[in-house]
């Protein structure tokens, strides 16, 4: 993922504490879900899914940068 501002392309760091907080938030709505009388298998699917696919995203800025 590169993120762009009018040519500006966005320093390592800043997309890894970008996408850090969006997988924290995850985390925090998969504990939510989790934690509801009747968890919903396919919203908690989803979301370790995306909570997935963002880990990967930062391993692949930290180690190719």
């Amino acid at each position: 993922l590169q993120l762009h501002l009018e040519g500006f392309r966005m320093d390592s760091e800043v997309q890894i504490e970008l996408l850090a907080g969006q997988r924290k938030a995850i985390k925090q709505a998969i504990k939510d879900e989790e934690h509801r009388p009747h968890p919903d298998d396919l919203v908690l699917h989803d979301l370790k899914r995306q909570k997935l696919a963002l880990k990967d995203q930062i391993h692949d800025i930290e180690t190719h940068h």
